[in-house]
């Protein structure tokens, strides 16, 4: 084993996870990134450079699908294992799209896992767009660098539905592309390393986002496994599998169209059935088999697959294609390889009709198999029968040119069994799994190399000295200073009290987290008669001090100064209206701090794209339309506690913390117990349903003494592993 031998950690948050008969296509949640990311984590492991792949996802334990994904840890192969964890709702298997709102407990832990582990990963590896915002939170908490592939685009699938007619409004309710398109712009800003599968995602599709960074791009094709996927010569397709399609047919030894896709809009199922169905000629020709997913009854799917498995049981009818058409209900993963061997034995052809496809890995696994395809010409598929030269793109939308493409391949006896040769030479010339993980490592290395070069000019800087200890207490309380602690001298008093005596008894340390300078801090607490914590985060979560010394954090200093450039930040905020700097007396090595000024004050989207053009990474906090400060991206208050847990030894489940506004938010999300005074600011609203958010009656210090009441009283904590435990 190489000694300098890599721990990647690998996180696909949403579907089905497991490393055995994968359930593609059960929903449009469980398709081809699960399949990647499974044979990915394989992969990586029998490099003799990588010591161990973890593949984090999310425990379900949910009696209506397998208990295997309630499982905590599952081995795949060699260094290679599933670890899951449990987030979101509990006993209940959603769709990604419900899951945005807990991926913040997802964070949480995830740290707790990674803690109890003997080294921390060398490169987190995410995989779509939620795993991006978990990773993201990781990356900037832990200093490890973030590697990302999307396998899909907000931007992309939004611009393409808006375009076949559906409502802005209806698919933000049942996408949240607001809040995912967001999440990727910031995962793009943030990773490191970006893969993606073909230059045309690359150039065109990353290329819709103010994120956008080509340098930042490796064009790497994802792999297939050939053991699995061979041509009909080496095997020869069971009579199980044959079983599955020709049920269906009256005649069975035509030629076959084959094709596999979730029952989803863009995979234009609908659109190979009508071009099959109004063409005779293509009838006459072969049998088309459509392996639309997974399904008992059609009556008891979602609506979005319901609607495309009845359209297209309906067309069957409506062009009488009965004998004609396979439409199984039910296909394993492992069926699938003699699938595609049985339409090459039957000189058949692959047709992928999708109105545009990232990738398109199954159009590898044919061409592997030694099928030839017809594929659109909107995406990855451009790539793929470059390098295989295998088959014709066509324009998915015309339906005349997908039904003569097909005719064509099928009609040439001769120039199919070139495209066959062809398409089995390319991918193992292009689209092995080890050529991938050999290309994947060496930028991986490119990208470790230049991150130990930042670490060693930091630890020559003297920022590596180390920190005091935080003082021994069972539990930790955080809270807020203005309208949270202060607001009522009386009910103040009462609290500081109730503090003392548990500090007293080492059962309850005390922490500060505000927006103050230190100094100011400093003098707010002494004014309203507050002790001195054990612990000042300060300055928005940009500087962090011990005692009643106030010894500075030294680690967590080091921590901040990850791609923060202020005077270029300076520079470029100089010339932007309605921004004004503030006084010295509010500025800090890591916090500038700005006045919003004029009557159209400069929007937070204008200055991130002021930002990007000039390649500088930075938090924006805008309060009120009245101030807006410019932090490090390894900054926030909430990103201070969890640096504090981590550091320290503390489960999520022994910090409680209190906040009365929006600038709280961060720190009240996630594991830990959190109070929210009942003078809050309506942006604490969304808490509501959280699962670990008190909401108190009583106003200012009241309310945060009746929620550390009902914490202490009730001893509740996340149900998770304390740190230390096994995940």
């Amino acid at each position: 084993m190489d000694p300098d031998a890599l721990y990647i950690l690998l996180i696909s948050v949403h579907g089905l996870v497991r490393g055995h008969d994968l359930e593609l296509g059960r929903d449009a949640d469980t398709g081809g990134q699960t399949t990647y990311v499974v044979e990915l984590a394989r992969a990586l492991a029998r490099h003799r450079s990588v010591e161990r792949v973890d593949v984090l996802t999310r425990l379900v334990d949910d009696p209506e699908v397998s208990a295997d994904y309630a499982r905590p840890e599952e081995p795949l192969a060699g260094g290679a294992r599933i670890l899951r964890v449990p987030f979101g709702p509990p006993q209940q298997y959603v769709r990604k799209e419900s899951l945005w709102r807990h991926l913040d407990q997802m964070v949480d832990r995830s740290l707790q896992v990674l803690r109890a582990k003997a080294r921390l990963p060398d490169v987190i590896h995410t995989h779509y767009g939620d795993a991006g915002y978990v990773g993201a939170q990781l990356s900037l908490l832990l200093g490890v660098p973030l590697v990302h592939t999307s396998h899909s685009l907000g931007r992309v699938k939004r611009a393409r539905l808006l375009a076949a007619g559906r409502k802005a409004e209806a698919l933000e309710r049942r996408f949240s592309f607001t809040r995912r398109i967001a999440a990727e712009e910031e995962v793009l800003r943030h990773a490191a390393l970006v893969i993606a599968s073909t230059q045309q995602e690359a150039e065109e599709q990353y290329g819709l986002y103010e994120a956008h960074r080509p340098g930042r791009i490796a064009v790497i094709p994802p792999g297939t496994d050939t053991a699995r996927f061979t041509p009909p010569g080496r095997s020869k397709p069971g009579p199980e599998t044959s079983a599955i399609v020709d049920r269906f047919l009256s005649t069975p030894e035509k030629p076959l169209i084959l094709s596999v896709a979730r029952p989803a809009v863009g995979k234009n199922l609908a659109g190979l059935m009508k071009a099959y169905g109004t063409d005779p000629e293509l009838q006459e020709m072969a049998n088309l088999a459509v392996l639309a997913g997974q399904r008992d009854d059609v009556r008891d799917l979602e609506t979005g697959p319901r609607r495309i498995l009845h359209g297209l049981l309906m067309d069957v009818d409506r062009y009488d294609l009965w004998g004609k058409v396979a439409l199984p209900k039910r296909h394993a993963v492992e069926e699938v390889p003699g699938l595609f061997r049985l339409a090459a034995r039957r000189h058949g052809v692959y047709v992928n009709p999708a109105l545009s496809e990232l990738f398109g890995l199954a159009l590898i696994e044919a061409a592997a198999s030694g099928l030839p395809v017809v594929a659109t010409k909107n995406g990855g598929p451009r790539d793929i029968v470059e390098h295989c030269r295998n088959g014709l793109l066509v324009d998915p939308e015309d339906l005349s040119e997908l039904a003569e493409a097909i005719r064509t391949v099928l009609s040439d006896r001769a120039q199919w069994r070139r495209w066959s040769r062809s398409g089995v030479a390319g991918v193992r010339r292009h689209y092995s799994w080890d050529a991938h993980v050999g290309r994947y490592l060496k930028r991986v290395r490119r990208l470790l190399q230049r991150d130990q070069k930042r670490r060693r000019r930091q630890l020559a800087s003297g920022s590596h000295v180390r920190s005091p200890s935080l003082p021994l207490r069972e539990r930790l309380f955080i809270s807020d200073i203005d309208g949270t602690l202060t607001g009522d001298r009386e009910s103040l008093e009462e609290l500081v009290a109730w503090l003392q005596e548990r500090r007293h008894e080492k059962v309850l340390g005390l922490g500060i987290a505000t927006g103050r300078t230190l100094e100011s801090a400093r003098r707010q607490l002494r004014r309203w008669h507050v002790p001195m914590p054990d612990v000042l985060i300060t300055a928005v979560g940009t500087e962090i001090h011990y005692g009643p010394e106030s010894t500075p954090d030294a680690g967590w200093s080091n921590h901040l100064r990850y791609r923060w450039r202020r005077d270029a930040l300076v520079e470029a905020f100089a010339e932007i209206p309605g921004l004004r700097l503030q006084e010295a007396r509010n500025q800090r090595e890591f916090k500038l701090s700005y006045y919003v000024t004029g009557d159209e004050p400069p929007s937070p989207e204008g200055l991130r794209r002021r930002m990007d053009e000039r390649r500088l990474r930075a938090r924006l906090v805008l309060s009120r339309q009245e101030t807006l400060d410019v932090l490090p991206v390894r900054a926030s208050k909430g990103h201070a506690i969890r640096y504090l847990a981590y550091k320290w030894g503390l489960s999520l489940g022994d910090l409680i913390v209190a906040g009365d506004s929006g600038n709280d938010l961060e720190m009240l999300g996630g594991d830990t117990l959190a109070i929210v005074v009942g003078n809050h600011s309506p942006e604490l609203e969304v808490l509501r349903r959280s699962e670990y958010v008190y909401f108190a009656d009583g106003r200012y210090a009241a309310g945060v003494l009746e929620g550390l009441r009902h914490y202490v009283s009730t001893q509740q904590a996340p149900a998770v592993p304390r740190s230390g435990g096994s995940p």
